[in-house]
């Protein structure tokens, strides 16, 4: 695919002619200096000026330009590819609204939203000579971890089938790149005899895992970012994701046919970044935004968005309930420098899986920052939440009176907030872990590179362990993993322009279940040699395959640990070329997200490609698997 506009990776979303641009990113270095400036000026400008922008204006700005609340602003829809976008507007949901223009005309309004030029079909994903059938009672292994899931991100040796015995005699099954995609982010699941994912370009993949090809394929509205979610009831099989314009999805696992769809939150800018949680019947969909980036723009009265977690029947689709972590409504409470209006409190958004404490009915996830000032106590924070009614049964708030917004550390800072971050969310989903000296214990990792332990029961603070340096890119990213009594903490420390009093701890640690102690620290060096955003240090949240915690660098390299130790017992360079079964060179680049191995009967699979936020593309799905003696 060629880029029409290319600005690092940073996503250029909106033109305000003479007025501040509007970008999705947390890292804003690209914005910070002249260079910079320049390209978003460049960018801008030759964007606008494309001719899908009077056909969009015509067919889809006055719903898409924030007048109506239930659609996707443009800049979210921005994210999608060009290919993805086309197919809204040609078959999808957008079909009837899209009418109005020719085929070419489509062609153009996907490339102006997207800035992207349509690519070719040769990447598609070759299609199975025949249909697997789903078979239900296999093991489940990817997001939440199986059917009650504490998200342990733990696969013992007997699932997985391989551990340090074996680790060295991988070898390459397969590849794919990903069609359309500079990012692999969705967690893939092994379910039912197939393996299932979701893209970039918003269409989830169910594989055959011993060749890769498709079994069946269904397309959503916009990128796929969350893990793919699994609920078996006898012989019938659910998958459940969402979307980056904030669509739920239950689709039939053995024919890839949609079951019901809804849209989780009615913002424009509402997004799901983690996978669902399918629990006794009821799946539990946590709601995040990126409206946190659009406070660029001084203009923009920043920011009305809530996070929530929103209970909905897995048969039917219907809510049960939705309860948002800041309970008042936003309102006007003062003007930026330029006049402005700031609206708040906001933020608080959830964008990691709930985990589930079956034995006490309630579920936990973690919080983000707010993105406008007044500051709440429910922000940065653990929640606990009644399974059946959503009330909150207590909240752990680990940062205090953290307010950021995308407009921090740049040229234009009308609308940061006073308190200016230091935006230390809990990214990464909560683990509910069995303690040997205290029973059940909630365990996150949060942004600012502290891994806490709170009592399930109260939310009383049990032990809090610094690990890392922290940061607004982390700190501990996208979550950890436990093992037994161990918990593997990465950490990210990536350089974001601001000052720590700490040092940086890029790498992989180990911390004592019971106490918090670390048990073992393995720093990586910095193997980057200069080449542009590359990073050494462990944004992918890691897995516990046997004896071993898998972890992917945004250097590229996927590692595993051994988890007694910490020593590195095998490593492969994913930002190499490697031959895909459909054709097109696949290759990897920085490891981000929530889409971290995972093993079954001895197939390694490993996502690779994080191509936002100042991180290397790449378009890799590989399976690796262990040689037969």
């Amino acid at each position: 695919m060629k880029k029409l506009i290319t600005i690092t990776s940073t996503i250029i979303l909106s033109a305000c002619t003479g007025q501040a641009p509007t970008a999705i990113t947390t890292d804003q270095s690209v914005l910070d200096n002249p260079n910079g400036l320049q390209a978003v000026t460049e960018a801008q400008t030759s964007r606008e000026a494309l001719p899908g922008k009077a056909h969009y204006e015509k067919a889809c700005g006055n719903c898409h330009n924030g007048s109506l609340k239930k659609a996707p602003h443009r800049d979210m829809i921005g994210l999608m590819t060009p290919e993805a976008i086309l197919a809204t507007l040609t078959t999808g949901i957008m079909a009837n609204e899209a009418s109005v223009l020719s085929e070419s005309e489509k062609i153009e309004v996907s490339e102006y939203l997207s800035g992207d030029e349509l690519g070719s079909e040769l990447a598609s994903i070759p299609t199975c000579a025949s249909r697997i059938e789903y078979q239900p009672g296999l093991d489940i292994v990817g997001a939440n971890w199986g059917l009650s899931p504490s998200n342990l991100r733990d696969i013992p040796e007997s699932v997985s089938g391989i551990s340090s015995a074996n680790v060295n005699q991988l070898s390459i099954r397969w590849a794919i790149a990903m069609p359309a995609a500079n990012r692999v982010r969705s967690q893939p699941t092994f379910a039912g005899g197939l393996l299932i994912v979701g893209s970039h370009n918003g269409i989830v993949y169910a594989l055959d895992p011993a060749s890769g090809c498709t079994n069946w394929q269904f397309q959503a509205s916009g990128e796929v970012r969350t893990g793919i979610s699994v609920s078996e009831r006898g012989e019938e099989a659910t998958i459940f994701f969402g979307d980056v314009l904030a669509n739920v999805y239950a689709v039939n696992a053995r024919s890839g046919e949609l079951r019901w769809r809804l849209r989780a939150d009615d913002h424009p800018n509402a997004t799901i970044t983690a996978s669902p949680t399918p629990h006794n019947g009821v799946l539990y969909v946590p709601v995040s935004s990126l409206e946190v980036s659009l406070a660029i723009d001084p203009h923009y009265e920043c920011c009305t968005f809530r996070g929530s977690v929103v209970a909905v029947d897995i048969a039917t689709g219907n809510q049960n309930w939705k309860t948002y972590t800041i309970t008042e409504e936003p309102g006007i409470s003062g003007q930026n420098p330029i006049g402005t209006n700031i609206i708040g409190p906001s933020g608080a958004v959830v964008w990691n899986s709930p985990s589930i404490d079956a034995a006490n009915n309630q579920l936990f996830v973690g919080t983000g920052e707010n993105m406008s000032s007044p500051a709440s106590l429910t922000s940065d924070a653990l929640i606990a939440m009644d399974l059946d009614s959503g009330k909150k049964n207590w909240v752990f708030q680990a940062t205090e009176n953290d307010v950021w917004n995308g407009a921090c550390d740049t040229k234009w800072p009308e609308n940061c907030p006073v308190e200016g971050g230091p935006d230390f969310d809990f990214g990464g989903a909560t683990v509910v872990a069995e303690s040997e000296k205290h029973g059940h214990l909630v365990i996150a990792g949060q942004k600012s590179g502290v891994v806490h332990a709170v009592d399930p029961r109260t939310g009383k603070l049990v032990w809090q362990t610094k690990v890392g340096r922290g940061g607004i890119q982390g700190g501990i990213h996208f979550g950890i993993a436990v093992r037994g009594d161990i918990v593997l903490a990465p950490i990210s420390d990536m350089a974001d322009g601001r000052s720590y009093p700490d040092q940086d701890r890029p790498g992989m640690h180990a911390l004592d279940l019971d106490s918090g102690e670390v048990l073992w620290s393995t720093l990586h060096k910095d193997q980057c040699d200069g080449k542009a955003y590359c990073h050494p240090g462990i944004s992918q949240v890691p897995t516990v395959i046997g004896d071993l915690v898998f972890g992917g660098s945004m250097d590229g390299t996927a590692r595993a640990y051994d988890t007694n130790t910490g020593k590195v017992v095998w490593q492969l360079d994913t930002t190499q070329a490697f031959e895909s079964i459909n054709g097109e060179e696949a290759r990897g680049g920085s490891m981000g997200g929530a889409a971290g191995p995972v093993a079954l009967n001895g197939l390694l699979v490993l996502s690779s490609g994080y191509g936002i936020y100042n991180h290397m593309a790449g378009n890799l799905l590989i399976a690796l698997e262990v040689a037969e003696d």
